[in-house]
């Protein structure tokens, strides 16, 4: 085992992981609570844009394969929120390649 392995990381304050979860909870709610409002194809494509931020550079080329995929399966199949969906998703991975190094 590593030596970084072995240590362990104190928390940055006491609690500072269920505050983590509590806002990660809160945000997914949000979003779950816009995507009932929205019609379909913009909660589609507020959704997965947002989700498809978060993806580690290092899997880009494969959310950039999924998004395409689901655009144009989305737009053949007259589904605006996968179609969109898979717009967003091509776009924040385009940005996250472009912006985030690893």
């Amino acid at each position: 085992m590593s030596e970084r392995a072995r240590k362990k990381v104190p928390e940055p304050f006491p609690g500072a992981y269920y505050v983590a979860g509590a806002i990660t909870l809160a945000l997914m709610l949000l979003f779950l609570a816009l995507g009932a409002s929205l019609p379909p194809g913009v909660a589609g494509f507020l959704v997965a844009f947002v989700l498809g931020l978060t993806v580690s550079p290092k899997y880009v080329p494969y959310f950039l394969v999924a998004g395409a995929f689901s655009a144009v399966m989305g737009f053949l199949g007259r589904e605006p929120q996968v179609a969109w969906g898979g717009v967003a998703l091509v776009l924040s991975q385009l940005l996250v390649a472009r912006l985030v190094k690893e």
